[in-house]
C-alpha cells in the first residue's frame, strides 16, 4: 500500500515579521486628539463672551496674528484684533446681524497682525445658547483669505483692463464708423434731406452706409445698403462698395448699370472661399420741370423697398421685385422703378435693421406691415420730421434692435405760400 502523505503543520510567522499585504487600521489615520485638532487645524478659532471679550483661541490664528496666547485671552475682544473700517463694520452690521440670526458666514474682515500687518480672513460666527436657550458665548472661524484676496485683486485689474480696452475699442469703432459715412449729404436745391445711423453695438462696426452725391448740374445720386457680417471684414467690403457706386454712377448714372458695377466688383474681389455681398438701394434723382419736385429712378438689389409717404397723407412702399444680392452672383438682376415725387411727398430709404427689430412681444419681429402702419401715421411729413419719428420708434426697441439702422429721407418741401396757415 502507498504510503500516505504526511500533511504539513500550519506555518506560524515568525515573532516579529509583518505582513505586508495587511493595510494599517483605518483608525490610525484619524486624529486622536481633539486639543491638536482644534489648535492645529487649517483655520484659525476663538470664543468670545457676548460682549467680545476672547476666552479661548487657537494656536493657528495665534501663529498667524503673531499674538500670545496671554496677550489676547480676558484681555483683548474680537473688535480690538480688527482694522478701522472693520470694527466700524462689526458694531454697525456684524454683531446686530449675529444677535438677530444666531449665525452668520462668509463676511470678509481684515484683522491686525502684531507687527502691524494686515490679514485678509472670511470669518464665520456662531451663538451658542444654553438648555435654557439663552446665549453662553460666540464661537468664532476664521479663513485665511490672503490667496483669495490676491486672486481677486488680480481679477479686478484684468477686469479694469479689459474695460479700458473695450473703451478703446469702442473709440476705434466709432471713428472707423464715422469714416464710412459721409460727412454731410450733398446740399440738392429744391430738396430736403435728412439722415440718420443707429448704432445696435458700440463694439463691432456695421455694414450700413448711405450717400448723396452730386453728378451733374441737374442729377444727383443717392444709395442706401446693407453690407452682411460686422466687424472689419464688413467695414472693409462696406468701404469699397461705397467708392464703387460713386465711381460707377460718375461713369454710367443709369442705376441698373451702377448696381450691375457693383455686383462685377464684389463677385470678382471676394471670390468663393470667403463670400462677401451686400444689399442696396440706388436712386437717380433729377428735377421735374413740369411738375415740379423730381423724377427718382430707383434699382434695387435684395433690399427692402423704399418708403413713400405722399402729400395727400396716403404711404405705400416703391416695390423693385425680383432685385437679387448684390455679389452673389456672377449676373445679378437688378429691378428698377421710377417715383415722381411732388411738393409735400417724402421719399424715406431704410435698412433692415428697422422692421427685423424685435418689439416687446417676445421673438415678434417689427414688420413691414407695422412699418407702413406707422408711415400711413405719420404722413404728410418732412424729411426732418421722418426721420426724427423713425429715431424715436427705434428708441423704443430698446435692446430689441439687433442690427444697425440706416435712414435717408428725401422731401420736397410745399410752395411756401401752402405752408402758411
Amino acid at each position: 500500500m502507498p504510503e500516505k502523505e504526511t500533511p504539513e503543520p500550519d506555518r506560524q510567522p515568525e515573532p516579529g515579521a509583518r505582513e505586508s499585504h495587511r493595510p494599517e487600521p483605518f483608525s490610525a489615520f484619524l486624529e486622536d486628539s481633539v486639543e491638536d485638532l482644534y489648535e492645529n487645524a487649517p483655520c484659525g478659532y476663538l470664543s468670545t463672551l457676548l460682549d467680545g471679550r476672547i476666552v479661548k483661541v487657537n494656536g493657528r490664528l495665534l501663529a498667524w496674528l503673531g499674538h500670545d496666547r496671554d496677550e489676547l485671552v480676558g484681555r483683548r475682544t474680537f473688535s480690538d484684533l480688527l482694522t478701522v473700517g472693520g470694527r466700524i463694520y462689526h458694531e454697525t452690521h456684524f454683531a446686530p446681524l449675529l444677535a438677530m440670526r444666531g449665525e452668520i458666514s462668509g463676511i470678509a474682515l481684515e484683522l491686525k497682525a502684531a507687527d502691524g500687518s494686515r490679514l485678509p480672513v472670511l470669518v464665520t460666527s456662531t451663538v451658542k445658547t444654553g438648555s435654557d436657550g439663552q446665549p453662553l458665548l460666540i464661537r468664532t472661524t476664521v479663513f485665511d483669505a490672503r490667496e483669495r484676496r490676491a486672486y481677486e485683486t488680480e481679477l479686478l485689474r484684468a477686469r479694469q483692463e479689459a474695460e479700458r480696452e473695450r473703451e478703446r475699442l469702442k473709440r476705434l469703432n466709432a471713428i472707423l464708423q464715422q469714416t464710412l459715412l459721409p460727412p454731410a449729404p450733398a446740399d440738392v436745391p429744391g430738396l430736403e434731406v435728412a439722415t440718420h445711423y443707429h448704432v445696435a453695438s458700440a463694439d463691432e462696426v456695421g455694414g450700413d452706409f448711405y450717400d448723396l452725391f452730386p453728378l451733374a448740374a441737374d442729377r444727383w445720386g443717392m444709395f442706401l445698403g446693407d453690407v452682411c457680417g460686422k466687424g472689419a471684414g464688413a467695414a472693409a467690403v462696406t468701404s469699397l462698395t461705397r467708392y464703387t457706386l460713386r465711381a460707377a454712377a460718375v461713369y454710367d448714372a443709369d442705376p441698373a448699370g451702377v448696381l450691375g458695377n457693383l455686383n462685377t466688383v464684389l463677385t470678382h474681389e471676394y471670390n468663393q472661399h470667403d463670400p462677401r455681398f451686400c444689399t442696396v438701394v440706388f436712386g437717380l434723382l433729377t428735377p421735374d420741370a413740369a411738375r415740379g419736385g423730381f423724377r427718382i429712378t430707383l434699382a434695387g438689389g435684395g433690399h427692402p423697398p423704399a418708403l413713400l409717404m405722399r402729400a395727400d397723407g396716403s404711404a405705400a412702399y416703391v416695390p423693385t421685385p425680383g432685385g437679387q444680392l448684390i455679389g452673389v452672383l456672377p449676373d445679378a438682376q437688378i429691378a428698377t422703378a421710377e417715383v415722381s415725387l411732388g411738393p409735400g411727398d417724402t421719399l424715406v430709404l431704410y435698412s433692415d435693421g428697422l422692421t427685423e427689430a424685435h418689439t416687446a412681444l417676445a421673438g415678434d419681429r417689427y414688420g413691414d406691415q407695422a412699418l407702413l402702419d406707422f408711415a400711413e401715421g405719420l404722413a404728410p411729413c418732412t424729411a426732418a420730421e421722418a426721420v426724427t419719428a423713425i429715431r424715436g420708434l427705434l428708441d423704443t426697441f430698446g435692446a430689441g434692435v439687433d442690427d444697425d439702422t440706416a435712414v435717408l429721407a428725401v422731401h420736397v418741401p410745399r410752395p411756401s405760400r401752402e405752408e402758411q396757415p
